[in-house]
């Protein structure tokens, strides 16, 4: 599969310095990553793979502590870096080295762009190279050591064959002339920022299943919500590798004040009763003598001067323009198959489009969720149907 092409690890400060000169003497270079969501408390990046035209790179961050020689390279805006869904990436490798991607070119979006229904890296590996991708690695535990062969030849796989992918795909934008909205969407992303937030236990109130909980109930489950947290992180697991969300649930409602109680959610058999029944019993306690309020109403947002226009239709008058853009967007996609949601307006900014009631393309330009592209190609025929829905006054 990927012919006479080497593989070079890095495992070391050598190799590292190795990889740099030859990231900074390549035209392009590809980049991915993968972590271990899966297995521990808290993710890290456990590798970073590496394309240039004729080499592929594995670097080991568990082996080499200091992998800062990499940023220059990464920010370097004239030096395209392609990455496939770069959204997860991006995210993971601000968080855990604070590297700053420029010139990024994510073949997701690109595949988007042209209309293609099927835009996963295996999907588009066998539609343009043939190559059918071995899926039994997605959820292995890249924090695990020694790595195999086979895992070497998975992590490369998703970086040896994006170089030649974006340039196949360029020429395809080139022609359906979407090079400008592929280029606005990258950088856009090249912003995005980690999504971590601190613990915050009422968190438990956003758990899908728990209407129907009394007051005291939730402030159980808070109480249970926090003590798997804290289990969690001594562990170094995933919280839903300890306790199952609905295992909390069944036990706030339950709210069992003794062992033989927590035979009626757990088993005599359970590793969760037998490790930790008597803490959650104490959860339990905790949350009865707890008279702090409860709410599954998530926090209004602080008040916030808006950027655009201000809303101009509410209510059935906001439905009614939602329903008449979703109707035009899919009438354009039904005639077109090169047009999606992800190409012409998701639903989500359509609604934003029916509440801000633009009456010009600058009004519409202003509209925080509203691309440039969108504009340019579509601001018009949006207009139109605004038009008709809620005439001009």
């Amino acid at each position: 599969m990927f012919g006479d092409t080497p593989l070079h690890m890095v495992e070391d400060e050598e190799a590292l310095a190795r990889l740099v000169k030859a990231l900074e003497a390549a035209p392009v270079i590809a980049v991915d990553t993968e972590s271990n969501s899966m297995y521990a408390y808290q993710e890290r990046v456990c590798l970073l793979q590496f394309s240039v035209l004729d080499s592929d790179w594995i670097v080991d961050p568990l082996a080499v502590d200091d992998l800062s020689s990499l940023a220059a390279v990464l920010a370097d805006p004239d030096k395209p870096t392609v990455l496939h869904g770069a959204d997860y990436d991006i995210r993971c490798l601000k968080r855990d080295y604070g590297f700053q991607i420029r010139g990024l070119f994510d073949t997701l979006i690109a595949a988007q762009m042209l209309g293609m229904q099927k835009i996963g890296l295996a999907d588009l590996l066998v539609r343009f190279f043939g190559v059918e991708v071995d899926k039994q690695f997605q959820r292995h535990d890249w924090g695990r050591r020694p790595l195999l062969t086979e895992h070497l030849d998975y992590a490369r796989g998703d970086t040896h064959f994006l170089i030649a992918l974006r340039e196949l795909l360029l020429r395809r934008l080139d022609r359906a002339g979407r090079i400008p909205h592929v280029v606005e969407e990258c950088r856009i992303m090249e912003d995005l920022e980690p999504n971590d937030r601190p613990f915050d236990p009422d968190d438990a109130f956003k758990l899908k299943g728990i209407r129907g909980l009394d007051d005291g109930a939730l402030r159980v489950l808070r109480k249970l919500y926090a003590f798997r947290e804290q289990q969690a992180e001594a562990m170094d697991r995933p919280t839903f590798k300890v306790i199952p969300n609905q295992t909390l649930i069944d036990l706030a409602r339950l709210k069992p004040k003794a062992d033989d109680d927590l035979g009626k959610v757990l088993s005599s058999r359970s590793s969760i009763r037998r490790r930790w029944g008597r803490g959650l019993l104490d959860a339990v306690t905790a949350g009865l003598a707890d008279d702090s309020p409860v709410s599954t109403e998530p926090p209004k947002p602080p008040r916030t001067r808006r950027k655009g226009p201000r809303p101009r239709l509410t209510g059935r008058q906001a439905d009614r323009a939602t329903e008449a853009l979703k109707q035009w967007r899919n009438r354009l996609c039904d005639e077109n198959p090169r047009y999606t949601s992800h190409n012409v307006l998701s639903n989500g900014t359509l609604r934003k489009l029916a509440t801000a009631r633009p009456f010009d393309l600058e009004e519409m330009a202003a509209i925080p969720e509203v691309r440039s592209w969108q504009v340019r190609d579509f601001g018009s025929a949006v207009l139109a149907v605004l038009d008709e829905v809620d005439p001009r006054s």
